[in-house]
């Protein structure tokens, strides 16, 4: 029973990944079946919006001590939905529809990378070279750096991992399209990225604010569905060929991403960060890269190519030597925490409390005194 309950969020956290994995998949299928992914986007957070809500009022509603939604809460949760959710969507999905999605998702795996370089030019990390952490993140993000560079302008000789026979190619349309400018669709990945990474900055002072996580998930939602509503209706306005949805892919493509990756799988990441930690979680993003790969090649008709793999992997070392070093530094933080309170502990403040007669005597010795 022990060894299982250990093993659930490592379980968790896969089926996570394979989660995303399928939305991938179905996301490569509706771009294919012609859908505007603006639209797409526009529909997936309605339906995350239209499911989280009712969970925030069904789990949220009876907490007595719950912060009060001011102002600048709300401002935040505007710019979690701005860049969390919108940016990061609209970008990710217009280089999807420029590359292969296990470049794409490649290119994400450098969050932790820009997430440092972010917090060294605002100003809120300091670059520590004399530390191993610090020396860690910064080889980390070279490295994570040189591998965005191999994957984008290096191709190489063709992979073949599977037979042409044993292949199974879901793009069989006649809107399918050949990919394009690659530097352009590198440019959205890495500016959904940045997107991203931002995202982390804000949602973690969201956190000390307001620390409820489903009206925030729901707030969230909200925000970024009306944005990206308005986006897409300012940009596609063809009703009948791009927001009009009946039982096909589209359909599927919107209300499984919306429910199931932007409500549920939310809350399991969630869950699984306050059982393990956000380092844990982050551990097993390269896995999504490996099945993306896998499945697209399988399912997608997706050609692999050495520089692919040869960045691909120098992304993930780069990764996991910069979760290193944030674990180290962790580490470190924690062991002088603990050293202080200790010593706060050993050596406790010794008040006196006296007396009137007490102190009527010292007063009156104090005056005998001759003075100088």
């Amino acid at each position: 029973m022990v060894l299982l309950q250990g093993l659930k969020p490592i379980m968790l956290m896969v089926l996570v990944q394979i989660t995303f994995v399928v939305v991938n998949v179905l996301y490569k299928m509706a771009i294919n079946d012609g859908m505007s992914m603006r639209v797409a986007t526009a529909y997936r957070l309605i339906f995350a919006s239209a499911f989280t809500l009712p969970v925030a009022l069904i789990f949220d509603t009876n907490n007595n001590n719950k912060p009060k939604i001011t102002p600048r809460v709300l401002l935040l949760e505007f710019l979690c939905g701005l860049f969390g959710g919108t940016l990061f969507l609209n970008f990710y999905f217009a280089a999807l529809a420029l590359m292969p999605a296990t470049f794409v998702l490649a290119i994400l795996n450098l969050c932790p990378a820009v997430t440092f370089i972010m917090a060294i030019t605002s100003g809120l990390e300091k670059l520590n070279l004399g530390a191993a952490a610090g020396k860690a993140k910064v080889i980390g993000t070279i490295t994570g750096i040189s591998g965005a560079m191999v994957l984008t302008f290096y191709k190489g000789k063709q992979i073949d991992t599977w037979s042409s026979s044993s292949r199974i190619n879901l793009l069989h349309h006649v809107h399918g399209r050949d990919y394009g400018n690659k530097f352009l669709g590198f440019s959205y990945a890495t500016a959904s990225c940045c997107s991203f990474a931002l995202w982390l900055n804000i949602q973690a002072k969201l956190n000390q604010e307001f620390p409820r996580h489903h009206t925030g998930t729901a707030l969230m939602c909200t925000m970024a569905a009306l944005q990206s509503t308005l986006f897409a209706l300012s940009l596609d306005r063809d009703w009948a060929s791009q927001w009009k949805l009946a039982w096909n892919i589209r359909l599927l493509t919107v209300a499984y991403s919306g429910i199931v990756t932007s409500g549920i799988v939310v809350n399991i990441i969630a869950w699984c960060v306050h059982m393990r930690g956000p380092l844990f979680c982050s551990v097993f993003n390269p896995l999504q890269l490996v099945l993306v790969a896998i499945a697209a090649s399988f399912l997608l008709n997706e050609n692999l190519y050495l520089g692919s793999v040869i960045g691909g992997v120098l992304i993930v070392i780069g990764l996991y030597t910069v979760l290193w070093g944030n674990s180290r530094e962790t580490k470190h933080k924690i062991q002088i925490h603990t050293q202080l309170s200790e010593e706060i502990t050993r050596d406790p403040l010794q008040v006196i409390v006296m007396s009137p007669q007490k102190q009527q005597q010292n007063s009156s010795s104090n005056s005998e005194l001759p003075s100088s």
